[in-house]
C-alpha cells in the first residue's frame, strides 16, 4: 500500500502533509506547487477564508483555473445549516459564477465583458451557476500582477439580498 501511495505521490495525485500523511492532491492530478507557483497558499488562504466566514457567516472559496474548469482548491464552509456547499478540489464550469467570471476576465484572450470585471475589481453573481446560490469574487494576484486564483464568498440567494452585498462589500 505504501508503494501504490508513494506511486500516487510522484504522479501527483497525493501529497504527503507535514504529519506524513497522504492526502488527495486538491489539483486532481497536477502538482498543487505548479498550481501555486512555489508559494504555499494553503498558508495565507486558509486563515483569510476562516476570518470571511467568522465575518460574514457564509461559505468562502479560492478556486484556481485549470482549462475550461475551475478547481475549488481551498474552502471554508458557512457553519449555518442551510449553505452552499461543495467540496474542495471539485471541478466547475469557468464560464459561469463570481469565481469563474472572474477567472476568465485574467485571461490573455479578455472580452468587453473581462475588462469591466477587471476595472471593477470584482464580480457578483445571483442564481448564475445555481438558481438558489449567489457569489462575489476578487481576484487574488501576487505582487508581479499574476492572477493565482479568485476568492469567492457564496451564500443562499435569499440571505445575498442589497444590505448583505453592501455589508459584505466593507468587510
Amino acid at each position: 500500500m505504501l508503494r501504490l501511495a508513494a506511486s500516487l505521490e510522484a504522479g501527483g495525485f497525493l501529497v504527503r502533509g507535514p504529519d506524513r500523511l497522504f492526502r488527495p492532491d486538491r489539483s486532481c492530478g497536477g502538482s498543487t506547487r505548479s498550481i501555486k507557483g512555489g508559494l504555499d497558499l494553503d498558508e495565507v488562504i486558509r486563515p483569510a477564508l476562516r476570518r470571511l466566514v467568522e465575518a460574514t457567516g457564509e461559505t468562502a472559496s479560492f478556486y484556481v483555473a485549470d482549462g475550461d474548469e475551475r478547481i475549488c482548491l481551498y474552502r471554508v464552509n458557512s457553519p449555518r445549516s442551510v449553505r452552499h456547499h461543495l467540496e474542495e478540489g471539485q471541478r466547475l464550469p469557468i464560464d459561469r459564477g463570481a469565481a469563474g467570471r472572474v477567472l476568465t476576465a485574467y485571461r490573455e484572450s479578455c472580452d468587453p465583458a473581462g475588462k469591466k470585471i477587471r476595472d471593477r475589481g470584482f464580480y457578483v453573481s445571483i442564481g448564475e451557476r445555481d438558481l438558489e446560490a449567489a457569489a462575489a469574487a476578487v481576484p487574488l494576484v501576487d505582487v508581479h500582477g499574476k492572477l493565482r486564483g479568485a476568492l469567492s464568498l457564496s451564500a443562499i440567494r435569499t440571505r445575498f439580498d442589497a444590505d448583505a452585498r453592501k455589508t459584505q462589500s466593507m468587510l
